[in-house]
């Protein structure tokens, strides 16, 4: 959608790439705004499309069936960043997609991401590049140990990592990752972890949510609470940092900024999610305007919301088998349970989340 394009009118279809949850809750944000939304996505039980005007379901490389969707929408966005930079280009040449499909190329790529980011005078941790046994050889003698390495592509939750301690073997983490191109990290000591969500229209304007301090376990997210434990120059210097990632990307729509904070209260960039993002899923009950609808707002050209926080929140996943626990709390007073409607429960697998807000 370029600058001068028009704002889309209740009635409109927003195309989808990708049917997991936060296709689903995109798609209802839109409803209730009075779009119609398609998803595509490669995956027949997709939980978006129990709750969407149209599906399709084909891979990402099926050029007629993208041909269709394209024809049948007014705009494209994604739910998720692994959807094929090409597919994303693809649909860019008949209708608009948003966000531009050069922030997927960048952000698949850790080494391009972080190249981006330092070139911003953002800090991160020491990074290097990695393609081969040698080049992690060198790698770890400038960066030191303990390391992270992790694939350049296609990493989440966890996936396609391996730590490099003192005395462990560098080609065992190698041989983990795949031995395909990656980058070495050095691990941060770091006093917690937190992100921003922000969202950026086609006017410029940025809006941020409040910073979210996150509690992983077994590198999934399990707990976000807002607000997070940072003092008020903490937090601005966050949102300043997300809010210029975003207009250097020149980004529309939503995305995240995940942080570590230091013990010292300094900032590093761990990773950008440019999409809206898990440890988003609070705003759907504890602001007055969530990170889906400010995506869909964006994204259709209409003007973003200053998101106002309700009180102290905290966000906790159902992963895997919890989701069956989840009558217990349909009886806590004041939780807002969201399921997912996956058909399958596996481990690792996120089914669900329940929000709690608190008087602060």
């Amino acid at each position: 959608m370029s600058q001068a394009s028009p704002a889309l009118r209740p009635g409109a279809t927003i195309g989808i790439l990708g049917g997991g949850q936060l296709g689903r809750m995109l798609a209802l944000a839109a409803a209730r705004l009075g779009f119609k939304c398609h998803v595509f996505s490669p995956t027949p039980d997709s939980p978006a499309f129990d709750v969407v005007h149209r599906v399709s379901c084909a891979d990402y490389t099926d050029a007629e069936a993208l041909d269709r969707f394209a024809a049948d929408v007014d705009v494209v966005t994604y739910e998720f960043e692994n959807v094929p930079a090409e597919t994303a280009t693809f649909l860019a040449a008949r209708a608009p997609v948003l966000p531009d499909p050069k922030v997927l190329a960048t952000t698949q790529d850790r080494l391009a991401e972080k190249n981006f980011i330092t070139a911003l005078g953002i800090d991160t941790a020491p990074f290097a590049d990695v393609a081969s046994p040698a080049e992690l050889e060198a790698a770890i003698e400038r960066i030191g140990r303990p390391a992270v390495l992790k694939t350049r592509r296609f990493g989440y939750d966890g996936k396609g990592q391996a730590m490099i301690e003192n005395g462990s073997d560098p080609a065992a983490a190698w041989s983990a990752v795949g031995g395909q191109p990656c980058i070495l990290e050095a691990f941060v000591p770091f006093a917690r972890e937190v992100s921003v969500v922000t969202a950026r229209d086609r006017d410029s304007t940025v809006c941020c949510f409040d910073v979210t301090e996150n509690e992983h376990r077994d590198h999934i997210l399990k707990i976000s609470r807002v607000p997070a434990a940072l003092n008020e120059g903490g937090a601005m210097q966050a949102r300043r940092i997300a809010g210029a990632i975003a207009q250097n990307f020149a980004y529309i729509g939503v995305l995240a900024v995940e942080m570590f904070v230091l013990r010292d209260g300094g900032l590093l960039v761990n990773e950008i999610a440019p999409r809206v993002h898990n440890s988003g899923h609070w705003t759907l009950d504890g602001a007055s305007v969530s990170q889906f609808e400010q995506h869909i707002r964006a994204v259709a050209g209409w003007p973003l919301q200053r998101p106002l926080r309700y009180g102290r929140i905290e966000m906790t996943n159902l992963i895997g088998a919890e989701v069956e626990d989840y009558r217990r709390w349909l009886a806590v007073p004041g939780a807002a349970v969201h399921l997912y409607g996956k058909a399958a429960v596996r481990p690792g697998r996120k089914m669900g989340h329940v929000t709690r807000v608190f008087a602060e």
